[in-house]
């Protein structure tokens, strides 16, 4: 007898980086609940996104396809809800299905979410206290509880911890007291990259908002600081204003009253560091207190032998590290050993492909990720493809600034083409900046400080590296902007 589909729990945080998770070994901060889903299952060290944004990555999760493909390229773009999904394979193949939580794929009848039996979701970016949420309201335990007891289930159970403005739980307000380590890029100043790189509208010195950091926002327009948002100034959140004589600073606690000055910049960019950090650290210990309810849930009712288990987020965007990288960790005890660690390859498009592998139902031709069922179980088919490839459409949107970009990661090098065009899509600004190329040895360099794309020492690499991304974007069909090799 055939042994019963998997249940399948798939929780998905916003922008939590691998270093803020205890497994992963950063020693930063602790996750005694996330941890023992690596711990009784598998870690992977290499997942990466394919378009590392919000949504763009949640469309590639739920639909197995990339972003040209998918037609959801930046921020501001909608999900077709008649594409077929993940979700809708499933509840063909016998699943009851559930989505709770953070969706950001567009809102109304054309975009909300399908292939769902349930659906309880935030409106847009969802607010950490009191979100509205688009139609019931009902969290994953209880959808669990009134489930179909002789079916299998699949649950997307998304947060939006710990994405900004980092609102944590008061409970964990007095968490890390004591000063966080700075990242080892803390002082970075870009002169050994693109200048793609310095122009990003992400930084600590220049780019936290009062409210992010928990400060109070003074009456007040430019004078106070600039719009984090540019022409909307409905939407009210100001970045801490530049002054060139620091001791005239003066930043308030919200919370306590407690009255912030500073002798120098320095002082200054580290104070605004530490508030970041601790803040988004105590947005994460909810997420961990929240896992383990559900853990303990499952484990109580005994369903955790059947039950795949799945942490991820949609990407890393913060903490110092590209965002390109992923944290992935999955527990399923009838097929994965204890403390395994997987160094191949893999990439969020590979998980809608995956998710139908192991409920044992055939993955459909559209998918263009590859099921790494068998990666689970130990082993590394011959015909794995150690290449990850990227792609960021939205061209200098008015929040980040980050130039469009694409390129591919093999488990030594990183290769990025910055053809900095907007095409006219949603969000985007139109372009035409100078292209460049950057490539890192990232043995050598984990960190991805220094481009060597220009060093002679290296021009077979990058010739090798060109190669691949041409490959891969001839096999998955996307459109190059820079001249394929012959």
């Amino acid at each position: 007898m055939a042994p019963a589909q998997p249940n399948i729990i798939f929780i998905m945080a916003d922008d939590h980086a691998s270093k803020a998770i205890g497994c992963y070994g950063a020693n930063i901060n602790s996750t005694p609940n996330l941890d023992p889903i690596a711990n009784d299952g598998m870690r992977f060290d290499h997942c990466y996104v394919t378009n590392f944004i919000c949504t763009p990555s949640r469309a590639s999760i739920l639909t197995g396809t990339y972003n040209h493909v998918n037609g959801v390229v930046t921020l501001d773009s909608k999900i077709n809800k008649h594409l077929p999904n993940v979700a809708k394979h499933l509840r063909t193949g016998g699943y009851q299905t559930a989505m709770i939580g953070k969706w950001h794929l567009g809102e109304g009848t054309d975009h909300e979410p399908s292939g769902f039996d349930f659906w309880s979701v935030m409106s847009g970016q969802g607010d950490y206290f009191d979100p509205v949420m688009i139609e019931m309201d009902r969290e994953g335990i209880d959808w669990i509880s009134n489930r179909q007891k002789d079916k299998p289930f699949f649950l997307m159970c998304h947060h939006k911890a710990p994405h900004r403005s980092w609102e944590c739980d008061p409970k964990h307000k007095r968490l890390y007291q004591e000063n966080v380590r700075v990242p080892e890029t803390f002082d970075d100043d870009y002169k050994t990259r693109a200048l793609a790189a310095a122009q990003v509208k992400m930084k600590v010195s220049t780019d936290l908002t009062y409210h992010g950091m928990g400060l109070v926002q003074p009456d007040g327009g430019s004078e106070v600081g600039e719009l984090l948002v540019p022409n909307r100034p409905a939407f009210n959140q100001r970045k801490v204003s530049y002054l060139e004589d620091v001791t005239q600073i003066r930043l308030i606690d919200k919370d306590s009253g407690e009255v912030f000055t500073f002798k120098s910049q320095d002082e200054l960019r580290h104070f605004k560091s530490q508030r970041y950090m601790k803040r988004y650290l105590r947005t994460i210990a909810s997420i961990d207190d929240n896992v383990g309810r559900m853990l303990n849930y499952i484990d109580s009712e005994g369903l955790a032998e059947n039950t795949v288990i799945i942490y991820t987020s949609d990407q890393g965007f913060f903490l110092a590290i590209m965002s390109f990288q992923m944290p992935f960790m999955i527990r399923y005890p009838r097929m994965i050993k204890p403390g395994t660690v997987c160094k191949d390859i893999v990439c969020n498009v590979d998980f809608a492909a995956t998710f139908l592998d192991l409920a044992g139902l055939p993955v459909p031709s559209y998918m263009q990720g590859r099921s790494f069922a068998a990666l689970l179980q130990g082993t590394t088919p011959e015909y794995w493809s150690q290449v990850a490839y990227h792609r960021y459409w939205m061209h200098r949107d008015t929040i980040h600034n980050a130039r469009a970009h694409y390129g591919v990661r093999n488990q030594r090098y990183k290769l990025i083409y910055w053809y900095n065009k907007g095409f006219g899509l949603p969000g985007c600004q139109d372009g035409g900046e100078k292209t460049e190329w950057e490539l890192f040895d990232c043995d050598k360099d984990p960190l991805e400080l220094v481009n060597i794309a220009n060093d002679g020492q290296y021009a077979e690499i990058l010739s090798q590296m060109k190669a691949e991304l041409d490959h891969k974007m001839v096999e998955i069909g996307d459109e190059p902007e820079h001249y394929l090799i012959p």
